[in-house]
């Protein structure tokens, strides 16, 4: 996150206002709740999990053992158990 001067963009009276209340400190801004954008909308790292479950999914059906998967994959055994279970019945779904 980068931190960008208050005196650079904001009126000195709103400083002054602001430093009332948290003279010195850091303060995070949010951004309005329209412009925030869901978890993995600005990487490719929610597409790569999916397609990285989906490969699980579709090797536990060729018999791969969760024990295999989980060193493939380098995930706990819990986790693959998690992943072949949510798969399953996203695949129920689409039929």
């Amino acid at each position: 996150m980068d931190y960008i001067r208050a005196a650079e963009i904001l009126p000195q009276e709103l400083i002054e206002q602001l430093q009332q209340y948290a003279d010195g400190a850091v303060i995070y801004i949010p951004k309005k709740e329209e412009e925030k954008k869901a978890w993995g909308e600005q990487t490719t790292t929610k597409k790569e999990l999916a397609r990285r479950n989906a490969e699980i999914y579709a090797d536990s059906l060729t018999g791969k053992p969760i024990k295999e998967l989980a060193e493939t994959y380098f995930l706990a055994e819990k986790s693959i158990q998690r992943i072949i279970r949510q798969e399953k019945r996203k695949s129920e779904k689409h039929r």
